[in-house]
């Protein structure tokens, strides 16, 4: 299968119907478009019964769709640990992975080019000469949109260039998570702010980021990443913090239990471009028994 194919298949795949809870033996799954990938082709395929049902939007989006009742799934699961606490609110979390920004290119391009000689130390030039078609996703909806504002702000400081975000983005770059990286594939953009495993994945370059921009590293949490912040619609402050994927279970039936597990202790996170640290999975709150025991 073609990259061109497999993402049209993955398209298809996720337009294929509302996540819903029911009593047959599958088990829903809710999760950041980042996930999805990870999950469809590593999580199912390790799971023939139960077997998921995964339906994936921008972090913020499924959290907003749960918390107004109108998805039930069994699990969600998000790019953003905080988004569990507003707009949902469950008891217990399990952080199970990490991942970091980076600058995602197509090398074949002209402007790819351009990225791939600026490097680490000097990527900003391009973008700000306007030579590149830059994508990103909406703040608004999901954590990798606010985080690329983040890193900008950060960079601004570590590169000391004033007001770099302004001076870089503007609205028609904006794609949904889901699609952000198939607008290689068409042509439409050149370089994109990304997870390292959503480019991985793909199998795209990039320009590692400095740690003290690309919020990976708890190490920089204080004294970086904290000092920017996004003001989502719901009035929600969201500050930086290192990228964490966290998930929860709202209907605890024993194949719900097993496909949770499996969801985030599974090998399939490494291998599709995450970090799991060792001391993951971490439990928040009171989770029930069954799931403390087996994390």
């Amino acid at each position: 299968m073609t990259r061109r194919q497999f993402i049209a298949a993955t398209a298809a795949l996720m337009a294929g119907g509302a996540c819903t809870n029911g009593s047959s033996g599958a088990v829903s799954l809710m999760a950041a478009g980042s996930l999805y990938h990870a999950f469809e082709n590593g999580l199912a395929k390790q799971l023939s019964d139960p077997s998921p049902e995964i339906e994936a939007h921008g972090s913020v989006a499924v959290a907003r769709l749960v918390a107004e009742g109108k998805r039930d799934p069994d699990i969600v699961s998000l790019a953003d640990a905080a988004l569990f606490d507003g707009p949902l609110h469950p008891t217990w979390h399990v952080e199970f992975a990490t991942n970091a920004l980076v600058l995602a290119y197509n090398p074949d391009t002209a402007a790819g080019r351009r990225l791939a000689e600026a490097g680490p130390e000097a990527w900003y030039e391009p973008l700000l000469r306007s030579e590149v078609r830059l994508g990103r996703t909406d703040p608004d909806l999901d954590p990798l949109g606010y985080r690329t504002l983040f890193a900008l702000d950060l960079a601004s400081r570590y590169y000391e260039i004033p007001e770099l975000s302004p001076r870089v983005l503007e609205p028609r770059q904006v794609y949904p998570e889901t699609a952000l990286i198939s607008q290689f594939e068409v042509g439409a953009i050149e370089a994109a702010f990304t997870y390292r495993s959503m480019a991985t994945a793909r199998g795209y370059a990039f320009v590692e980021l400095p740690r003290e921009i690309n919020l990976s590293s708890p190490a920089h949490a204080r004294n970086w990443y904290e000092q920017a912040s996004y003001r989502l619609p719901d009035g929600k402050v969201v500050r930086g913090a290192p990228i964490s994927y966290a998930s929860t279970i709202r209907h605890l039936r024993p194949e719900v239990q097993t496909v949770f597990r499996r969801q985030c202790r599974g090998a399939y996170l490494t291998a599709f471009g995450f970090s799991v640290p060792d001391d993951y999975p971490r439990i928040h709150g009171d989770a029930p028994a069954p799931i403390s025991s087996a994390l």
